[in-house]
């Protein structure tokens, strides 16, 4: 193998890495250090080492315990170079504790406290609006523009968020564990969102071209199956698992033969996953009985009611639309006024459903929304008004960046 081979092998490695352990090893490393900021430098080094290192000596057997032994000794590096006692001798003491033990067993498991540092994010400590953003980066190592997508807010505001976010953890000293139960229902809700968030972005994606995107989808589910373990009798932890199944199970039927888009209407329910369904639907049923009705049980039992059309062969629009009047009752959130007038069209009609997605126009957070232009352009086209229907398309392929999705788009317009 030449040593450009090499060099590709190694990149190779490091990326996979990076998919499948970055949040776990941020969390072993900040849960020594309370210094999250610190841990993902210190991170950041053992991959640029690796990269350095691996082309000319070769991948080693356990990449993960390899680059957690080197960030490690970065950090004590870090820490004898700072002279305001930001990391204490005690602190120094329990990085360089192991070391060589992790040198001569490099098949060691590492420990998972990912679940620990999704906890700590969600600390009290922590401003409330930033505690699912933190979340998606330090464990799921996403980047502050991608966060700032779901979250309405610009790149440059979000990353200044997280930085100040991160400093309030060193600084008050946060610690990386599962908080006691009677701690656990004011954080559980900024996990349970910040592990949807990652799905969401995860699944978006849904040709596995993009092995980023399709490992992040099943790293928010396994982490939905670790939060249902940790609190089985958490109704909103077993709705939030039952929605990602329900959309999970869809997954290969939103592209036909030809890679192109297919919307839920049209897809073939027979290329549904069955086994994720009758999941999904067990894990619903179990969260109906612990009397506490939340936004994930509501979700999901709206994916339920599309299921339906499997059996039936017609989907149950009454039951949406009434799921989605709950919803946007509990929440006023604009995604929901979109979907919900997409429901009153099929209830109610045309005219009301326009009447209520022009309510959610007012909010400027959805200018730049593809699904909202999608929506009205889908409504306007089918009362008639077809001129503004074609600008509505037009807007919303512009704001598309799935090419089969832009691609269904325009065949709309095209087709008025």
């Amino acid at each position: 193998m030449t040593m450009q081979e090499h060099g590709a092998q190694a990149r190779r490695t490091a990326d996979a890495v990076a998919r499948r352990s970055y949040g776990k090893l941020v969390a072993f490393l900040g849960a020594r250090t309370r210094d999250v900021a610190l841990a993902e430098d210190a991170l950041s080094e053992a991959f640029a080492a690796a990269l350095a290192d691996w082309p000319a000596s070769g991948c080693p057997a356990n990449p993960e315990a390899w680059l957690l032994l080197v960030a490690r000794r970065k950090l004590v590096d870090f820490g004898r170079r700072q002279r305001n006692g930001e990391i204490a001798a005690a602190d120094l003491r329990v990085l360089a504790e192991g070391l060589d033990a992790a040198s001569a067993d490099a098949d060691a498991a590492i420990p998972d406290q990912r679940l620990a540092l999704m906890f700590a994010c969600a600390h009290p400590a922590i401003d409330a609006a930033i505690r699912s953003p933190l979340i998606l980066q330090v464990v799921l190592g996403l980047d502050a523009a991608t966060i700032a997508s779901a979250f309405f807010v610009s790149p440059a505001t979000m990353g200044k968020r997280l930085v100040r976010a991160k400093d309030k953890i060193r600084r008050a000293g946060v610690p990386f564990r599962i908080p006691d139960r009677n701690e656990l229902p004011a954080r559980l809700e900024h996990v349970l969102d910040a592990i949807y968030a990652a799905f969401a972005e995860g699944w978006v994606e849904p040709t596995g071209s993009d092995i980023a995107r399709r490992d992040l989808a099943e790293e928010a589910l396994f982490l939905g199956r670790l939060a249902v373990s940790l609190l089985p009798g958490e109704p909103e932890a077993l709705g939030l698992l039952a929605l990602m199944l329900h959309a999970e199970a869809r997954r290969d039927a939103r592209r036909n033969a030809d890679g192109d888009f297919v919307p839920l209407s049209e897809q073939d329910t027979a290329r549904w996953n069955v086994a994720m369904i009758a999941e999904a639907e067990a894990l619903l049923g179990a969260a109906s009985t612990l009397g506490r009705i939340g936004r994930y049980q509501l979700e999901a039992a709206v994916q339920s009611a599309h299921a339906e059309r499997r059996r039936s062969g017609m989907p149950n629009w009454p039951a949406v639309l009434l799921l989605y009047d709950a919803l946007f009752a509990a929440s006023g959130s604009p995604v929901v006024a979109i979907n919900r007038s997409l429901a009153i069209a099929e209830v109610d009609g045309i005219a009301a459903a326009l009447v209520a997605l022009q309510q959610v126009a007012a909010d400027e957070r959805v200018r730049e929304y593809q699904p909202y232009w999608a929506a009205r352009a889908e409504l306007l086209s089918r009362g008639g008004a077809l001129a503004d229907a074609r600008h509505a398309y037009e807007v919303a392929a512009g704001l598309e960046t799935d090419p089969a999705v832009r691609r269904f788009l325009q065949r709309r317009r095209e087709a008025l």
